[in-house]
């Protein structure tokens, strides 16, 4: 008895695989432009110091309360630009992950 295409269980019917293959590569582009298109702002020290990044890791703007520079102290300011970096940029992943995610039931795919 012939079991279908390829010997594929069910079949085989190819055809469908091909187009929810090609579906879900539309959707993952799609994920990813929504992603790349996203925008996060970091700030830090009661929002002192603000930096906006986009989903594609551009930095957008850097806004500087005066009050957070003291030239005594630079280490601190330091620190403070590079938390605000680091939140924004967190929030970049983690949408990212999500919108990836939503299309790939999860699995992690590689290079994404």
């Amino acid at each position: 008895m012939a079991r279908g295409f390829g010997g594929l269980p069910g079949g085989g019917n190819m055809q469908a695989l091909l187009q929810q293959a090609q579906k879900m590569q539309k959707d993952m582009q799609k994920a990813q432009a929504e992603a790349e298109a996203f925008e996060a702002e970091g700030s830090v020290g009661g929002g002192a110091v603000k930096i906006k990044i986009s989903g594609k890791y551009e930095v957008l703007a850097v806004e500087i309360k005066p009050e957070a520079v003291d030239p005594s102290d630079i280490e601190l300011f330091q620190d403070m630009v590079k938390s605000a970096v680091n939140d924004a940029l967190t929030k970049i992943r983690e949408n990212t992950e999500s919108k990836l995610s939503r299309v790939t039931g999860g699995v992690t795919l590689p290079g994404m």
